[in-house]
């Protein structure tokens, strides 16, 4: 069974940076696209970035802004957020998740797109 496991979350201040990563096991990892979703406290779930299972494609929402960073080390069965100049407004639980890629540029924005979740690692700005 596929399974996903986040780390790098924390207390940060704004304008820091930090790198968010997650380990597959379980799974066959070239044949998924990753995707970063976040949640605030209050708010649905909502997609961050995206990478294809090559790392050819990506998608992002509008608020990343060129500040966040995915990429994917397929040897290493792991992806990575990098985030830098973080703003208070990032606090929320990150997810990371990995969807079945249906072609090399398949990087899905949709949550329902993905089959498996990790745990989520909580993310803290400060003012």
């Amino acid at each position: 069974q596929v399974q996903l496991v986040e780390f790098g979350g924390g207390l940060v201040q704004a304008g820091d940076s930090l790198r968010l990563s997650c380990e597959m096991s379980g799974g066959t990892f070239n044949r998924y696209a990753m995707g970063w979703f976040r949640q605030a406290p209050g708010k649905e779930r909502e997609f961050v970035v995206a990478v294809s299972r090559n790392g050819g494609s990506n998608s992002s929402a509008d608020f990343v802004e060129g500040r966040f960073t995915m990429s994917r080390a397929n040897a290493k069965n792991t992806v990575s957020l990098q985030m830098i100049s973080v703003k208070p407004e990032d606090t929320a639980v990150y997810y990371c998740a990995a969807a079945l890629a249906v072609g090399r540029t398949y990087a899905p924005t949709q949550s329902r797109d993905y089959s498996f979740w990790g745990q989520g690692t909580q993310v803290t700005v400060s003012s």
